[in-house]
């Protein structure tokens, strides 16, 4: 790309951002990575710019056809930045028309981490598990999830909770052996305990602002936040493999 057409990408790009108060990006299934191909927009008119900015590839985004979804489980795990019931709904929503389905069968949720120097608590899930709740009993979602949760936490959700979690994901890398508590309360309430490596944060606030900038260089956008990161699995029933995988990213503007 010559040195005039990226100064218009780059023209182009403030002029969505500026405008726009919510950005989405799908990644596309990166199951079929070598099919995804780098795209810049049109020239933006003033009928191009919207409140909310979505980017996708649809070459790579493989939608779940009615006749198929019986042998197809869909997986989610959600990332949240902040506390927001708002945005588990709104992940999921976005979730269900990208692949095309009325219901997703797991939802895991990672909250945001206490403030510093907090724990994490009862009180700080109740919000989150509540929004969960609802989606379940509107048939978003069939199965809803913990992550992280110790013994002690599980057992304190559980207790409270009218949907009961149907799982619970530990991090191999701070426990490399599954705590006997864990596994012994898990087992006897039939919580099934999932393992998984990612880290706190899939994508920081820095490393997200970064990103944003590369793609508008100059331009100000120290008032946008990463609002969640949603990863979502397809998977063949039947033979265990997965079908597509991808990521779903939402950020707001937080002044007008």
């Amino acid at each position: 790309m010559d040195s005039q057409n990226i100064t218009n990408t780059n023209t182009e790009a403030k002029m969505l951002l500026s405008h726009a108060k919510t950005f989405r990006l799908h990644t596309g299934n990166l199951v079929n990575r070598s099919r995804l191909k780098k795209k810049c927009p049109g020239s933006p008119s003033e009928e191009d710019l919207t409140d909310t900015l979505e980017f996708s590839i649809p070459e790579a985004t493989d939608a779940i056809t009615p006749e198929e979804r019986e042998e197809l489980k869909v997986s989610v795990k959600l990332f949240l930045r902040e506390s927001g019931q708002s945005s588990i709904k709104d992940a999921v929503e976005m979730a269900c028309q990208t692949l095309a389905v009325s219901q997703l069968d797991s939802v895991i949720i990672a909250p945001p981490g206490p403030s510093d120097g907090d724990s994490q608590s009862l009180a700080h899930l109740q919000p989150v598990w509540e929004e969960l709740e609802a989606l379940v009993r509107s048939k978003q979602i069939a199965a809803i999830g913990t992550s992280d949760l110790d013994k002690d936490l599980l057992e304190q959700l559980y207790k409270w909770a009218q949907i009961k979690p149907s799982s619970n994901q530990v991090n191999l890398a701070s426990c490399c052996v599954m705590p006997p508590d864990l596994t012994a309360f898990a087992k006897e309430f039939d919580i099934q305990l999932l393992t998984h490596n990612d880290t706190k944060e899939l994508i920081s606030a820095d490393t997200f602002q970064e990103a944003v900038r590369a793609g508008a260089q100059d331009l100000n956008i120290g008032d946008w936040r990463l609002e969640w990161v949603l990863r979502y699995n397809v998977i063949v029933k039947s033979r265990g493999i997965i079908k597509s995988k991808g990521y779903l990213v939402s950020a707001k503007k937080t002044s007008t």
